[in-house]
């Protein structure tokens, strides 16, 4: 056999042992869903009990994450979790018309920082904050206006709670 042989032959076994040493990585891998019954993560979801809120925006993001922790069934009545939860809400215009002097389009910023941790010992299990922003038209009349915001508002408080819960299932899925 040639040098030459000899070297292609080496090359075509590197694509072979790459694949080899991947499957063997792979093997070693777990994956499991994590909402599944044997993890535990949609009971723990469902045993967190929410603060209160202290603005319309922190309730809709309240109710939001009672009902997707709890799959619609409320909050629990013998609580294993407490989540702490702090929601502020910024409106700003973004796109000025001089003309005018007025904003004709903005965006909702609604941001929360939360806290979960157990309720018998208060060891705090995750932390963090978390922001959703929702765009919105501002419209000439005043009331129009008014409700663009407010539909902005609930459409960042969901998809504030989605992200929320999200970081909460995979800190109780630990």
């Amino acid at each position: 056999m040639s040098l030459s042989d000899r070297a292609g032959s080496r090359i075509r076994s590197i694509p072979v042992l790459a694949g080899v040493l991947m499957l063997t990585a792979l093997a070693g891998c777990q994956v499991r869903p994590l909402y599944s019954d044997s993890v535990g993560t949609s009971t723990a979801l469902a045993s967190i009990e929410i603060s209160d809120a202290d603005d319309r925006v922190e309730q809709e993001v309240r109710n939001a994450l009672i009902f997707l922790a709890a799959g619609g069934q409320g909050e629990p009545a013998n609580p294993q979790y407490h989540l702490a939860l702090n929601v502020t809400t910024r409106a700003m215009g973004v796109l000025y018309d001089q003309a005018r002097d007025r904003a004709g389009a903005g965006r909702i910023v609604v941001k929360a920082d939360y806290n979960l941790s157990k309720t018998s010992t208060g060891e705090t299990i995750k932390s963090g904050n978390r922001t959703a922003v929702a765009l919105v038209d501002f419209p000439v009349q005043e009331f129009a206006k008014v409700r663009a915001v407010r539909d902005g508002e609930n459409r960042a408080a969901k998809e504030l709670a989605e992200l929320i819960r999200a970081d909460i299932a995979a800190a109780l899925s630990r």
